[in-house]
């Protein structure tokens, strides 16, 4: 086994590690992100190109060219297209990147976990791997999807309810800061369930347990604040770089068809940074979870 993964990190240990594995494992890991997503973003451009968007450089009305690039964004907005099949193109485009993602991600993981085993593999053979987790996976998620939303809608209804007639019956104002209180209290709530449940994907993929919610429970126990503020970071540095392109380029290109090759290469890498963090962290978690278990043992054996 790989050194780096044998003793439990710390917060920016799991983060250093992170970016050592993305920068050495770059070629096979961005390889295994394009052959899944690559076609799907490849018929994006497509759909785009036929309803009139400009290849290079996508421009509005205006005078100066900073009205012209901002109009292009406004006038053309993601496809501009009337047709029923290009809309229907459009669903099922995301309805198919919707359930290849995952599978992506699944061989991101299979990928890391060999790494760490120093185990030799190739892309294909990553890929396929992954392709057998397929109906576990699809199921596992749906099912934490459905989760997700259950207790992220029911707190609005609540925050909503409770706000609006402490508004009418007491005082508005109160109602306000009540409303925001609540919401603030239901996120952080909301978060850390989600975060505790969220290794089940790990679980479903690497150790074959399905649903693995349970086993994510169990796996995040005590590391739920760490978990969550590495989702935090991630997700920031992800939306600094996604906003630094889209800006960067933005400005010179409009909103042309080569602007979003480019932002969905630039997404590519950004998943691809974001889907070996998680493996890091639910590698880590597993291994702090199998030395408390071993703790225990050691602990029953001198007792008995």
């Amino acid at each position: 086994m790989d050194n780096k993964f044998s003793t439990p990190k710390r917060f920016g240990e799991i983060l250093d590690h992170t970016f050592q594995l993305t920068k050495n494992r770059f070629k096979d890991l961005f390889m295994i992100m394009l052959i899944f997503m690559g076609p799907i973003y490849l018929i994006q451009a497509i759909l785009q190109l036929s309803s009139g968007t400009s290849f290079f450089r996508e421009v509005g009305s205006g005078g100066a060219w900073f009205e012209q690039i901002i109009t292009s964004f406004e006038e053309t907005g993601t496809f501009n297209t009337s047709s029923l099949g290009a809309d229907i193109g459009i669903i099922i485009m995301g309805i198919v990147s919707a359930i290849l993602a995952p599978v992506a991600e699944a061989a991101v993981l299979f990928t890391i976990n060999h790494v760490r085993q120093n185990e030799d593999y190739t892309v294909s053979s990553v890929i396929k791997q992954a392709f057998k987790r397929f109906w576990p996976i699809m199921g596992s998620s749906i099912l934490f999807g459905l989760i997700s939303l259950g207790i992220i809608i029911l707190p609005i209804a609540i925050v909503a309810f409770t706000g609006a007639f402490v508004a009418t019956s007491v005082n508005t104002v109160v109602g306000i800061l009540l409303g925001v209180v609540l919401f603030l209290g239901f996120a952080v709530v909301v978060a850390l369930l989600l975060t505790r449940w969220s290794l089940y994907f790990g679980s479903v993929v690497l150790d074959k347990v399905s649903p693995g919610l349970g086993r994510s429970w169990r796996l995040s126990r005590k590391r739920t604040w760490v978990l969550l503020g590495l989702y935090l970071v991630f997700y920031f540095i992800i939306s600094c770089i996604s906003f630094g392109v889209q800006m960067t380029f933005g400005l010179v290109l409009g909103n042309s068809v080569l602007l979003t090759l480019i932002s969905n290469l630039v997404s590519l890498v950004t998943t691809m940074i974001f889907s070996v963090g998680y493996a890091v962290m639910y590698l880590d978690a597993k291994t702090r979870h199998d030395a408390d278990d071993l703790k225990e043992m050691i602990e029953e054996f001198k007792t008995v």
